[in-house]
């Protein structure tokens, strides 16, 4: 009985606390776009680089003429 004197102000304490964290992150806005990270790693920026496609030749295995 005597742990209940402790257990429940500090239950009380932990709902407090979690109800503030979800009211920051509901005033802050965490919640406004879930879609958007989830769809954001399909998009692909990547463009291929110019040297990939056109190698430089390389001029020092080039045969020396005589």
């Amino acid at each position: 009985m005597e742990s209940l004197l402790l257990l429940i102000p500090l239950s009380l304490l932990l709902i407090a606390f979690l109800a503030y964290l979800f009211y920051w992150a509901v005033k802050t806005g965490q919640f406004d776009d879930l879609n958007g990270p989830g769809e954001a790693i399909l998009m692909d920026d990547d463009a291929p680089k110019a040297e990939k496609l056109n190698p430089v030749p390389d001029l020092k295995s080039k045969p020396k003429s005589r």
